[in-house]
């Protein structure tokens, strides 16, 4: 099945535009925050550039949200079934990686499904996502091989392994291997009860 590769440049850079001014951000203080150039924003903005996976988190994370609900729909939706036409598709222009926004949009619920093509020799660094702790997400491996790091620690998964990990903390997303892998992402918008006896 032929990948419809939407949304568009231009439909990045008005996206990020309308987030930047709904929290009243100028462009040199989301520069500031994000440590990006605030030329390299502007052309964003103008669909003049496409960003990356790693520039276009930290945006998000400047203004207060992840990949997941800046690729969602604004404008609501009634039905609880979304079609696999229906489903945004974007590709990092760096790796090639693939990402397929799954999950239903304006249902109220904290979860998002997310599924990834990850090329051989890809590599993704995920800074940490203080802004919001408490958001985590399983990383199911439905295809290939990864090599994950989170935090400290680094894992090597095969086909079946899921992995959990939080935004709180660096995430590494690497494919050393000569195979695509393919995932899901489960994120879930909470703050889940840690352990007894865990701070």
């Amino acid at each position: 099945m032929e990948l419809d590769m939407h949304p568009s440049d231009a439909d990045i850079g008005e996206r990020l535009r309308s987030l930047r001014q709904n929290h009243a951000t100028t462009l040199d203080v989301l520069a500031q925050r994000a440590g990006v150039s605030r030329a390299m924003i502007s052309r964003i903005e103008r669909g003049e550039a496409n960003p990356t996976a790693q520039l276009l988190a930290r945006l998000c994370h400047a203004l207060g949200t992840t990949l997941s609900r800046f690729f969602a729909d604004d404008a609501p939706r009634t039905s609880p079934l979304r079609r696999a036409e229906d489903q945004h598709v974007w590709r990092d222009p760096e790796t090639g990686y693939i990402r397929r926004a799954v999950s239903p949009e304006a249902t109220g619920s904290p979860v998002d499904i997310v599924d990834v093509s990850f090329p051989p020799g890809g590599r993704v660094v995920f800074e940490p996502q203080a802004f919001d702790s408490g958001t985590t997400q399983h990383l199911w491996l439905l295809e290939g091989r990864m090599t994950m790091t989170a935090g400290d620690e680094t894992y090597h998964l095969a086909p079946g392994d899921c992995l959990f990990m939080r935004l709180s903390e660096m995430i590494v997303f690497s494919n050393p291997h000569a195979d695509m892998a393919r995932y899901a992402i489960i994120l879930h918008r909470g703050h889940p009860q840690t352990s007894k006896g865990r701070s």
